[in-house]
């Protein structure tokens, strides 16, 4: 197939530093080149994709804007409907992408890489021709309007997460330092064990004053217990999460998924999460790290690591979140989108749901 993948202008691809959409796209489009598919990436002229790149603007544009966005999609879809022969599926990962899909009547479909607002749902339904796409079951539960739904779940090159053992004896951290992410429960667990916690992040523009309010103080009381090494590229982010006894996924928000989840348990090494969003369907009860209620929870997990068999985490984490099964999983997506717009109607019966689900947490 012809594939364009219309990434944002945010981030390059993949990107220098944190990223998440970014590097998904990036293993998508690395993935479908190596199954044969003719990929062209649309995303910021510093991007290096597997495919052919075209860009509009030079270097990201940050902070992300709704306007800038909205240029970007512009000079992509400009591109697209140029195209001879025509593309076979146009794949966005930014809302303004859709309303384009109007103007040029190819197959198009729409990953969601964002929790609910209302806006962009009501925005979303005017294009019921778009095929879209959640990350995780939880996320698809929460815009029933799209319905139906397809969920695919995020999948990365496991050979690029070499196993870690542990050894550093720290909890890690890593993700934007905003509240919705929970960095200040991170720290109240760490101090609440008096294990040490190594933190990769930084807070990002808006989350300016909550970093002054709740982690500054919290970083001063800690002491030497917490280190914050800002926020960590690629390889330092794995060295980070290698040497962990666990990494803590404290969100307190419908977490749409949680990549440094599965780049977590890739290396290894388990992950504590409270029990939210997209966490049940990644982590798996006493195989691959723990689910919790609490940051009371949290704690008393962290004191049961010892239960947790880091080679079993690895080895399951490599069944289940390889970038070749999210490849696999898109490829019956754009066959959807391609007969749903050749018939002018969606097929609910044949939407890609996840596959290997961690079994049902029973109740304690």
């Amino acid at each position: 197939m012809r594939i364009a993948l219309l990434s944002t202008c945010a981030l390059s691809v993949p990107p220098k530093a944190y990223g998440g959409t970014e590097l998904v796209i990036a293993e998508l489009a690395k993935t479908l080149t190596r199954l044969g598919h003719d990929v062209v990436v649309f995303a910021t002229g510093d991007s290096s994709p597997a495919g052919e790149l075209r860009f509009h603007f030079r270097h990201p544009m940050w902070p992300p804007d709704e306007l800038v966005e909205l240029r970007h999609a512009a000079f992509s879809w400009k591109s697209i409907c140029a195209e001879s022969p025509p593309f076979d599926v146009v794949h966005a990962h930014q809302a303004p992408a859709v309303a384009f899909s109007a103007v040029c009547a190819l197959p198009t479909v729409l990953t969601l890489h964002h929790d609910r607002v209302d806006r962009l749902v009501d925005y979303y339904r005017d294009f019921s021709e778009v095929t879209y796409v959640a990350i995780s079951r939880r996320q698809a539960e929460l815009v029933p309007e799209l319905a139906p739904v397809h969920v695919v779940h995020h999948g990365l090159d496991v050979d690029q997460y070499a196993a870690g053992e542990g050894e550093g004896g720290y909890l890690a951290f890593v993700g934007r330092f905003a509240p919705e992410k929970g960095p200040h429960h991170a720290i109240d667990v760490a101090r609440a064990t008096g294990v040490p916690l190594r933190m990769g992040g930084k807070p990002h523009w808006i989350n300016e004053p909550y970093f002054e309010r709740e982690l500054k103080p919290r970083l001063e009381r800690a002491g030497r217990l917490v280190h914050w090494h800002g926020e960590v590229s690629f390889a330092p982010k794995l060295e980070l999460l290698r040497h962990a006894r666990a990494t803590l996924f404290p969100v307190c928000w419908e977490e749409p998924f949680g990549l440094v989840m599965i780049e977590s348990m890739l290396v290894g090494t388990p992950v504590i999460a409270f029990d939210r969003g997209a966490a049940p369907e990644v982590v798996e009860e006493g195989v691959t790290g723990f689910l919790v209620r609490g940051p009371a929870e949290m704690a008393d997990r962290v004191r049961r690591l010892h239960a947790i068999d880091r080679a079993r985490c690895r080895e399951r984490a490599r069944e289940r979140w390889g970038s070749i099964r999210m490849a696999r999983d898109y490829e019956r997506v754009y066959e959807h989108a391609v007969r749903a717009r050749r018939d002018g109607r969606a097929r609910p019966d044949d939407a890609v749901q996840p596959r290997g689900l961690a079994p049902a947490r029973a109740e304690t």
